[in-house]
């Protein structure tokens, strides 16, 4: 009976430090890949970077333009200019949580390989 369960503890140990190996030899080649090229990952941060800013200027800036443009034709009791401001504001950010989860599923898939 010990022996079966020396086995087993055997068995699970070589299978975890397969596991961890794994897992070292790929956190390896990926600090290998950035020190090869230490300038993509820096132009690859701040082109994301640029990416994610102008993703919630651009739908704010056209919101706040579209609310002001509509106060200016139909005036009424409460501001389009705000609303729309808001509106263009939370698709801006949806829209860099979209690019930003986009990229990192990318990062993920390029360790995983």
């Amino acid at each position: 009976m010990n022996k079966k369960i020396d086995e087993k503890s055997e068995n699970n140990l070589l299978e975890n430090q397969t596991a961890f190996s794994q897992k070292i030899g790929s956190k390896a080649e990926h600090k290998q890949k950035a020190r090869d090229n230490p300038k993509a990952e820096i132009w690859f941060g701040l082109g994301m970077m640029g990416i994610v800013g102008w993703s919630v200027v651009v739908p704010t800036l056209i919101g706040a333009a579209l609310g002001y443009w509509i106060d200016k034709h139909y005036p009424g009791s409460h501001s389009w200019t705000l609303a729309m401001l808001i509106l263009g504001l939370t698709l801006g950010c949806l829209n860099a949580w979209y690019w930003v989860s986009r990229e990192e599923k990318k990062m993920h898939e390029d360790n995983n390989e």
